[in-house]
């Protein structure tokens, strides 16, 4: 049974979205507030946050931050403004989806169940080296087991989507991927129409590559991306 930590602070949008993801079978752990949320995650571990950006002292944005340096958990942002900066700002941090107030409790868990299904999906290019399921081409290697990346032997830390749209392009190496093709690749049951949430999402994976000198993603302009010769 998946845990789901509910990170917001007002106490009836919490009691919606806990029951909502209890009755579809998740388990539940509430914080009202920023500083609870990183005591609650540490105390549980739980396999998803879906996040409220706009709380008093320490808000959704700064927790984002506090979780991505010891964590990849999949974070699901929730926000009263629908700005389009607002929505690349929480992606860029680090966010796996968005999600703007007021919402459907139907399509929240939805996307919560999308996400965590995604981190389980399968490929047909996929190789069984030493008890686990790997892919790889040329240096860069994906543990499938455990949603890790690899550049010649170094991790790269990616969140779970990051991690499914680098999964798309190494399936297919060579392959241009338009960014809706990309996104169907690696979201499955949902699709984010954003140009710039796509967008978005390659430049964090391509920056935390060239950190390691590398830059195995390959930018057609106008077109899309595609796997590079690694």
């Amino acid at each position: 049974m998946p845990t789901i930590l509910v990170v917001d602070d007002d106490p009836h949008i919490r009691e919606v979205i806990c029951f909502a993801l209890r009755k579809d079978g998740f388990a539940t752990v509430e914080a009202e507030n920023g500083e609870q949320a990183l005591a609650r995650f540490q105390e549980t571990r739980p396999d998803l946050v879906v996040l409220d950006i706009v709380m008093p002292e320490l808000d959704g944005t700064e927790v984002c931050k506090a979780l991505r340096r010891v964590s990849a958990v999949p974070i699901v942002f929730l926000s009263s403004r629908d700005d389009e900066v607002d929505r690349i700002l929480g992606l860029e941090l680090g966010g796996d989806d968005y999600v703007t107030k007021p919402f459907s409790p139907r399509e929240l868990v939805a996307r919560v169940r999308a996400i965590l299904r995604r981190g389980k999906g399968e490929t047909p290019h996929e190789l069984q080296i030493s008890g686990g399921h790997w892919i790889e081409h040329g240096r860069l290697r994906l543990d499938l087991d455990r949603y890790a990346a690899f550049w010649q032997g170094r991790e790269v830390v990616l969140t779970l989507t990051e991690f499914g749209i680098l999964r798309t392009l190494l399936n297919h190496p060579g392959k241009v991927f338009n960014r809706d093709q990309l996104m169907d690749g690696s979201y499955q049951d949902y699709r984010v129409v954003s140009d710039r949430t796509i967008d978005s999402h390659v430049r964090r994976v391509r920056a935390k590559f060239k950190a390691l000198g590398a830059d195995p993603i390959e930018t057609l302009h106008g077109i899309g991306y595609r796997l590079g010769p690694c």
